[in-house]
């Protein structure tokens, strides 16, 4: 796993929890994790299968001009997942270090994605999030993508 159990001490020298760092956000093997995640989730990558779901998804930082990282997925299967280099994107997800690190550690369900995507927290630079939402075939797997992040 990429992500480290980092610490956070009250006055009582108690309460751990577990997140990433900013430079394993996004890494090449906290990306490998997720692709594996992805595909060992049948919410996510049985479901996507069913609807013939395929696309290049970028995930970023939300002041950045590119993203990060691209998830290429074919028929709901996550098959590869590397540093973005132009690739045509299909859906373009971007939120802050600390709003990805957040959601990694507690993933949100449909009322938190949907409060951080009005809030602006979460933005889609590519991608109709509002189509999206409205189609459970599609809205439960996005949900659960987040669940799977926190096993990456």
């Amino acid at each position: 796993m990429a992500c480290h159990l980092l610490l956070q001490l009250n006055d009582n020298n108690e309460n751990a929890t577990r997140g990433c760092s900013m430079s394993e956000l996004f890494s090449k093997e906290w990306m490998q994790n997720y692709v594996d995640a992805w595909n060992n989730e049948p919410g996510l990558a049985d479901e996507l299968a069913k609807i013939g779901f395929s696309s290049a998804i970028g995930y970023g930082l939300e002041d950045d001009a590119d993203p990060k990282v691209v998830l290429t997925v074919e028929n709901g299967k996550a098959v590869s997942a590397e540093a973005f280099s132009g690739q045509e994107l299909n859906w373009d997800l971007r939120a802050s270090t600390n709003n990805w690190v957040k959601w990694i550690d507690k993933p949100p369900g449909m009322m938190g994605l949907g409060m951080a995507y009005t809030s602006r927290k979460l933005k889609f630079n590519k991608g109709d999030y509002a189509a999206m939402i409205k189609d459970p075939r599609m809205a439960a797997p996005f949900i659960k993508s987040f669940a799977v992040m926190g096993r990456a």
